[in-house]
């Protein structure tokens, strides 16, 4: 039983559902190393237009004053849409992954430039701050799963994935209610419990890493088929997405108390 609180990993990912078994293909078997750089690759793609929506997103005035560009919000709004049908083919058809995981982190990078645009116009040095305790989180974590330190047991699966399922509905009944101008009061404020809420996400979301881990080697080891690589690295960059705008969102809340 493999379980996995990231949407794009569930039990049946490295399965062939036709048969209910793994079976390494003619092209070859999924390999770590493979894994391993095709997540580097899509990191790649994502700062390359990440980058370049960052640079559209700001703008000097006559005056010499930094100001958001009027157009950020399409960057952000289309590279979100855009992701999201991305990663909805990509689930649905694992085999379109060595072409629909890069295009996902082209487009992702478009929402994840003009959105931390945003953030760092309003609070400097926020989105340095914000990858550097991404990618922290991501290599102790993955050094605490190598070395034993965190065991990726079926209790620990269940409580992750019960707790990402809880964290959706939430912000799933936040943009409802948002449409008819309700807000949820206390969670997404930058009072105590507007922080710990943000504290909360980041823990479980990074402990989302652990079980993708745990997934990634599991396909490995039973040998799934070549194109694996492109979704297991598909997977992880889902859940390396979640935990930078996470941090973004608690450092927010943070420097607004100051």
């Amino acid at each position: 039983m493999v379980r996995s609180g990231n949407p794009a990993l569930k039990q049946s990912t490295f399965l062939d559902l036709s048969s209910g078994a793994v079976v390494a293909r003619d092209a070859g078997a999924m390999t770590l190393s493979g894994t391993v750089n095709k997540t580097g690759l899509l990191l790649l793609l994502t700062v390359l237009t990440a980058a370049f929506a960052w640079s559209q997103s700001i703008v000097t005035g006559a005056d010499g004053q930094a100001a958001i560009a009027q157009g950020v919000a399409g960057y952000m709004i289309g590279g979100a849409i855009g992701g999201f049908i991305l990663a909805l083919i990509t689930i649905f058809k694992k085999t379109w992954a060595p072409i629909t995981a890069p295009l996902y982190a082209l487009v992702e990078g478009f929402f994840l430039g003009s959105i931390s645009a945003m953030y760092e116009f309003r609070f400097n040095g926020i989105v340095f701050q914000a990858v550097l305790l991404t990618f922290g989180t991501l290599f102790a974590l993955l050094f605490a799963y190598r070395s034993g330190l965190i065991r990726a047991t079926e209790n620990f699966k269940l409580g992750v994935a019960a707790a990402t399922g809880g964290i959706f509905l939430v912000y799933l009944a936040t943009m409802i209610l948002g449409f008819f101008n309700v807000n949820i009061p206390f969670i997404h404020e930058s009072g105590l419990v507007g922080i710990g809420f943000s504290l909360f996400v980041v823990v479980i979301a990074a402990l989302n890493l652990v079980l993708d881990f745990d997934f990634i080697e599991n396909g490995i080891e039973q040998g799934a088929p070549k194109y694996m690589e492109w979704y297991g690295a598909f997977g992880l960059m889902v859940t390396l997405v979640w935990l930078y705008i996470e941090f973004l969102r608690l450092l927010s809340k943070l420097q607004s108390r100051n």
